[in-house]
């Protein structure tokens, strides 16, 4: 997509695929055809937990797998490189994703959930959850860094499967004791939620990376990004939709009975994504940074990992539980934010110094030099 004027000027609505355009209208969708089928069918939830996949009932495990693993294959491995040498974007996106993103989605799930624990834990494995590739569809809308993008959202994945489980530790059971709030008690030690991790992320990211290398080694990068990609990238979405109208099934007397709770979530997740959003941005020109990277900076720092967070809850405390409808909650709301924020992206280019024009070649006389 180009950066220029003419992309801007085209309504971001506009420049999204058919699947990507109604995306909120097709989770919606789901979510009504989960209710739907929850009550036409009382046995559901028994049918769905005799066969399961480290604690998560094997369909919903499969819709998990089939949703990250487009989005991984889509990643540049090989460009690693390019963000470590730019620390001024590095250093910030570190920061701004393992430090500031969880410890800030701790703090709002306290203050808005403190009497909701089951809803306030998944938010906080929310938190820490950090994004993966489907926030390249924002970064690209909103003229942000490509390259970048991507290579931040790789080394995300990567760190998620080293960290994910410590920080988890740390957010549910050390911080709480040590400020004297009430600690979640889990029933599952630290390996079985790096064996989710490992399974949800790794497996698929293995996946993503085994392909790229092979499709690019056998056709070359043209090939496996204008061909292959587009051909497995709707899977992402079919998986993520599966996947939240089984949730829903399950999940039907919750969200029927409780509406208010649904809404009590949804209201730390919007300040969220507001603050990160806008604190990355700013962070990013303050650091001196072009408006393209610090675009990139602030969609991959607000941008969260759901099919992640909702894997682990699931694994953790079942697919019934508070926690898991914490993370299904998420798309929902992360969705129409992040096309909103696109266009506030594109308006905030006028405080970023613009780059100079090229150099253009002029007559100039005979002997001398050309400019």
């Amino acid at each position: 997509m180009s950066t220029g004027t003419t992309a801007s000027a085209r309504p971001v609505a506009g420049r999204l695929s058919f699947l990507d355009r109604f995306l909120a209208v097709w989770i919606l969708a789901a979510m009504a055809a989960g209710l739907g089928l929850g009550r036409l069918v009382p046995g559901l939830g028994d049918a769905l937990a005799r066969v399961t996949v480290t604690g998560v009932s094997l369909p919903i495990a499969l819709g998990l797998l089939v949703m990250m693993y487009p989005v991984l294959a889509k990643v540049r491995y090989d460009r690693l490189d390019t963000v470590t040498r730019d620390r001024r974007l590095l250093i910030p996106s570190l920061v701004l994703n393992w430090i500031v993103g969880p410890a800030l989605m701790f703090a709002l799930a306290w203050l808005f959930l403190p009497d909701l624990p089951e809803y306030r834990t998944g938010l906080i494995i929310v938190g820490l959850a950090r994004c993966i590739a489907m926030v390249i569809i924002w970064n690209d809308l909103a003229c942000g860094d490509r390259e970048a993008a991507a290579v931040l959202v790789a080394l995300n994945s990567v760190f998620q499967v080293i960290a994910f489980s410590a920080l988890g530790w740390f957010y549910l059971s050390v911080l709480p004791g040590r400020l004297g709030l009430e600690q979640t008690t889990l029933n599952v030690s630290v390996w079985e939620i790096t064996r989710s991790v490992l399974i949800f992320l790794g497996i698929p990211l293995l996946g993503g990376f085994l392909t790229r290398r092979i499709g690019e080694k056998a056709k070359g990068r043209t090939w496996y990004e204008t061909q292959l990609i587009p051909r497995i990238g709707p899977f992402a979405l079919y998986g993520l939709l599966f996947t939240i109208v089984v949730l829903f099934a399950l999940q039907g007397d919750a969200i029927t009975s409780r509406p208010l709770d649904v809404a009590r979530i949804a209201l730390p997740l919007l300040v969220y994504f507001a603050l990160m959003w806008a604190g990355s941005m700013a962070a990013g020109r303050a650091v001196g940074l072009g408006h393209p990277k610090a675009t990139t900076l602030a969609f991959t720092a607000a941008g969260n990992n759901f099919e992640l967070a909702i894997a682990v809850a699931i694994a953790t405390f079942g697919a019934t539980s508070g926690q898991a409808l914490a993370g299904v909650v998420g798309p929902l709301i992360e969705v129409p934010v992040l096309i909103g924020l696109v266009y506030v992206a594109l308006a905030a280019r006028r405080f970023f110094p613009q780059p100079a024009p090229p150099a253009e070649t002029v007559a100039a006389p005979e002997g001398s030099a050309r400019v």
